[in-house]
């Protein structure tokens, strides 16, 4: 897994090293599955929250609204992703004990790779299996404006210098690897 971006320390890390260099620590979860009902897994990590804290992420940590503005995007294995907020884990904010999970059900996660696991979601779609990357970073003032939300659009800072992009623009964007 590389954990990339706005840091002043980008590191590869394995299963192994998650589990051995930080503090493990245990939730309990039920995810409710649409099509298979609730499933109960018990997962144990570090704090996502702890191990990208480590890498230094490029913000002052004394300035709540500075952490407010970084955003991480995780993805699998699998090419599945998710973007998390800095705030919904961070102490001052949600506090969501956002887990790197190493073990799942008592069995290692050594062969399988990492897991993220987000215990207050009702559901697993922020779970990803077998995480490659995670890749932090901070929206610039001026990336969002109000009148790109009022035409119903979106400035994505670090894309293109800040190219603005329409709902159906990206619903017509063909995913990676697909065109």
């Amino acid at each position: 897994m590389l954990l990339s971006g706005e840091v002043e320390r980008p590191v590869s890390l394995t299963v192994a090293d998650l589990r051995e260099r930080w503090q493990q620590h245990r939730a309990d979860v039920v995810f409710h599955c649409a099509s298979a009902g609730p499933r109960h897994h018990t997962f144990e990590g570090p704090l996502l929250r702890e191990v990208v804290d480590s890498a230094k992420p490029a913000f002052d940590a004394r300035r709540r609204k500075d952490r407010s503005r970084f955003l991480l995007a995780v993805t699998g294995g699998d090419g599945h992703h998710t973007v998390l907020s800095w705030a919904e884990m961070d102490a001052d904010f949600g506090n969501v004990p956002i887990l790197l999970a190493t073990a799942m059900d008592g069995r290692s996660l050594e062969s399988a790779g990492s897991q993220l696991v987000v215990p207050s979601d009702r559901c697993g779609a922020r779970y990803i299996s077998a995480i490659t990357s995670v890749w932090i970073g901070g929206l610039a003032v001026g990336d969002v404006s109000a009148g790109d939300i009022a035409a119903g659009g979106v400035a994505v800072g670090g894309v293109a210098s800040g190219t603005s992009l329409s709902v159906a623009s990206l619903s017509a964007t063909p995913p990676p690897g697909n065109g």
